[in-house]
């Protein structure tokens, strides 16, 4: 009799076990099915940098303070021969257009970094759209041209953001190099931070109105010259079509993607 029992209860037993992994398989499922249909798991990223073999890097500048400094900054630029891009704020770009004026002239690439420097990974798609027309505007009446490349206020996105910027027309570019000028360092130390962290196909954060920018520039543009590096516009730097971003941000031409 106790044979019997003990033989049903390990019966039961196991189903209950078999029940068990049907519900975790079945929950896996539709978890599964609802990722694929809502996106969950699969972040858009900007560009931060580019895997190229070529000794190659991009300068940037963040406009939405000051502008005083942007004669400094633009001689430094022109010391090395080195092309940067600006992304402005429309706003700074209205208060400021003899400097974007500077700028454009000087042959540097301009971008927008938005209308009003909000969080726009907290807006909705409408004032996203607003944002980027907006700047556009006013950046194109200082004299800026039409931006064609993008980068997020204090480097907050998210998908929505990254794809109703590509859907207006924008590239949005991060940056896996940041000088941390905001900070206000010694010069000093953002020269090492800066110089021991690019590689070729970086993209380097600075900003205007930081006080320690145009110094630390000068010597960081002879340290990386001296190391070989070309320094070029974002859209130079990019590849246009048929690439591929790794969770790093780091653009690969497919026909190199591993």
């Amino acid at each position: 009799m106790s044979d019997k029992m003990e033989k049903y209860e390990g019966e039961i037993r196991r189903g209950w076990i078999w029940a068990a992994m049907f519900l975790v398989l079945a929950l896996t499922a539709i978890f599964f099915t609802q990722s694929v249909a809502y996106g969950f798991g699969s972040r858009l990223l900007p560009i931060y940098s580019v895997e190229t073999a070529e000794r190659k890097i991009a300068v940037t500048f963040n406009c939405a303070w000051d502008a005083a400094d942007i004669p400094d900054i633009l001689a430094a630029l022109e010391k090395y021969d080195a092309k940067a891009t600006f992304f402005l704020v429309g706003s700074w770009a209205e208060q400021n257009p003899d400097a974007v004026e500077m700028i454009a002239k000087a042959g540097h690439e301009i971008g927008t970094h938005s209308n009003t420097h909000p969080d726009m990974a907290a807006i909705s798609k409408e004032k996203i759209i607003e944002e980027l027309s907006r700047s556009c505007e006013r950046i194109a009446a200082a004299g800026g041209g039409t931006p064609k490349l993008f980068r997020a206020p204090s480097g907050s996105y998210n998908n929505t953001l990254i794809k109703t910027a590509a859907e207006q027309g924008f590239c949005t570019i991060q940056w896996d190099v940041d000088s941390r000028d905001w900070k206000n360092p010694d010069p000093s130390e953002m020269v090492t931070k800066v110089t021991e962290n690019v590689r070729c196909g970086s993209i380097i954060l600075f900003h205007s109105g930081a006080k320690p920018t145009a110094k630390a520039l000068l010597q960081i543009l002879d340290i990386l010259s001296q190391q070989g590096y070309e320094f070029v516009t974002v859209s130079e730097l990019i590849y246009k079509d048929n690439y591929t971003i790794n969770n790093e941000g780091r653009q690969i031409k497919l026909a190199d993607a591993a």
